[in-house]
């Protein structure tokens, strides 16, 4: 009996396993590992339109502190942190932090870029965003999540990443160390 159910158990959470798979492949995001702290940060890549700004690139941002913020705009996660990076924004936008937000979506509709427009409006953001319709930056950095922020030292390096909501504090922490750091 105990052997049939670990079998059944098993077979089960592989099956669990593989669905999981094939929902992260059809959503065209990337099963790598995300990039490792101190690589360098990978180029934005594939680029579907940007919004609020001309085209950027990492190696034009070198110099310059870059918080790197993955999102989609029908992710409830990913709406309760934009607030936040706004004000992050605002804040050290001075002092050479530059936000960019990769709009990345997770479900076919969100490609739309009038929406994406309206929800940057909607949301009161300011700074670039990216529109990364073919998962191109998303796969570039290895990311699987939403919101999911990388923040990219002065050297363009991958200096800090965090997954989700909060711990806001302790991000913010990371940007200001960076920003204090010499060139």
């Amino acid at each position: 009996m105990f052997t049939r159910l670990k079998t059944v158990t098993t077979v089960a959470a592989l099956a669990a396993i593989a669905a999981l798979g094939a929902t992260v492949a059809n959503s065209g995001a990337a099963t790598t590992m995300p990039v490792e702290q101190n690589k360098p940060a990978p180029e934005f890549t594939g680029i579907d339109k940007w919004l609020n700004s001309e085209p950027l690139t990492m190696q034009q941002l070198r110099g310059k502190v870059v918080l790197v913020d993955f999102w989609t705009y029908t992710c409830i996660n990913c709406i309760h942190t934009l607030p936040q990076v706004e004000s992050w924004h605002q804040k050290y936008k001075d002092q050479g932090l530059v936000v960019v937000g990769v709009h990345t979506p997770e479900y076919p509709f969100e490609r739309d870029t009038k929406k994406v427009s309206a929800a940057i409006a909607q949301y009161g953001l300011h700074y670039p965003v990216a529109q990364d319709n073919q998962y191109a930056t998303w796969n570039a950095y290895g990311n699987q999540y939403w919101p999911a922020f990388y923040l990219i030292d002065k050297k363009g390096r991958v200096v800090y990443t965090h997954f989700g909501e909060g711990d806001y504090e302790k991000t913010e922490a990371a940007i200001r160390e960076q920003l204090a750091k010499a060139d």
